[in-house]
């Protein structure tokens, strides 16, 4: 038999807030997540991811709102008696236990029979790869071993929901990639829901059916990752989602959704029109779409250049000094005048007053 998570439909969340005195660091957040699925929080430092997964751990109390278990309420129960497994972003092993004790030592501490504690590990052990290294300790594992003992521990209780709290932040970039495609694996395995909270826009988009993008303890955006990538809905999800090049500049043309917008450059720049009101606006575009072209309406002076493997991505100056980020397929020297553009389907163009 193997691991699996206790039953149930969906997690609710129900106008969760949390504040810490007069600072609203949750603002009604609501949500529901259904099992099975892999949410991601999405979000810059301080914008409440941490503190929603704190709350949903039973680790904060909640200010207002509810959270329910299907036709349960749970924020009123203590931590333990919530069932959830977590993963913490410095894996929180103890260092003078093996992994053996580690992984049990939640059931041990839930009152769950031997017998029963010696076959969850067994198999959590199994799901997680790490049969053989069960009776070494934290300081003799690797930092992607430590914390694969840390996803068994918590799945050993056999949780409805695993919360992970930026569980590869202190792993290397390749090690990074590697326990990626492992918690993917693991969460399909056990059926169970899934709410990762990470900074890491690469992260949410390849491991989540679902990000939530917080900013300010709001959410501003749910989405699949292509809705995310594709058409974020405000100037300042945009910004955090990889459109690094925000250009203000004034609404000359519409069509529908296609407009021009004049940003002081040779000619106007075509997009699609996402949140837009009134005639000011800005134009966002991401680096690896603004790229060198013979009649492209920018006229820049590089300012830097870095290769990247199967590109150079570099930095520019713009007229009136505006910081430009662009790709390109050949090297440009550094002081070199160029004039760069990008499709009009993959620009987009918001309100101003969006961004920052």
């Amino acid at each position: 038999m193997a691991i699996a998570s206790a039953g149930f439909r969906e997690l609710r969340l129900d106008a969760m807030s949390r504040n810490f005195g007069a600072h609203n660091a949750l603002k009604a957040i609501s949500l529901t997540v259904q099992r099975g699925e892999f949410i991601a929080l999405l979000g810059p430092s301080g914008c409440g991811k941490s503190t929603a997964l704190n709350c949903l751990a039973g680790l904060l109390s909640l200010s207002d709102g509810a959270i329910w278990l299907d036709e349960k309420r749970i924020d009123t129960l203590k931590p333990e008696e919530r069932g959830f497994g977590m993963v913490f972003q410095n894996y929180a092993l103890f260092p003078h236990m093996n992994v053996r004790r580690n992984v049990g030592f939640g059931l041990q501490m839930g009152g769950v029979p031997r017998a029963e504690i010696e076959r969850r590990v067994d198999e959590a052990l199994n799901v997680v790869r790490l049969t053989s290294q069960e009776a070494k300790l934290p300081g003799q594992l690797s930092g992607g071993q430590q914390q694969r003992v840390a996803i068994a521990r918590a799945i050993a209780v056999e949780p409805p929901l695993v919360l992970m709290d930026e569980p590869l932040s202190n792993l290397d970039a390749k090690l990074r990639l590697e326990m990626r495609a492992e918690i993917r694996r693991i969460h399909r395995l056990l059926g169970s829901a899934t709410i990762y909270v990470t900074h890491d826009q690469d992260e949410a988009l390849s491991l989540a059916d679902r990000i939530v993008v917080l900013r300010d303890g709001e959410v501003r955006q749910v989405g699949t990752p292509q809705d995310l990538y594709r058409r974020p809905l405000h100037a300042d999800v945009a910004e955090f989602m990889g459109f690094r090049n925000a250009l203000p500049g004034r609404l000359v043309r519409r069509e529908g959704d296609e407009v021009e917008v004049d940003c002081g450059f040779a000619g106007p720049i075509r997009g699609q029109a996402v949140d837009v009101e009134g005639e000011r606006v800005v134009v966002a575009i991401r680096p690896a779409d603004l790229v060198p072209l013979a009649d492209g309406p920018i006229g820049a002076e590089v300012t830097g250049l870095e290769y990247r493997g199967e590109a150079y991505f570099g930095t520019a100056s713009g007229p009136g000094g505006v910081e430009l980020y662009f790709r390109t397929d050949t090297p440009l020297d550094v002081g070199a005048s160029v004039r760069l553009g990008a499709p009009a389907e993959r620009t987009l163009v918001y309100a101003a007053g969006g961004v920052g």
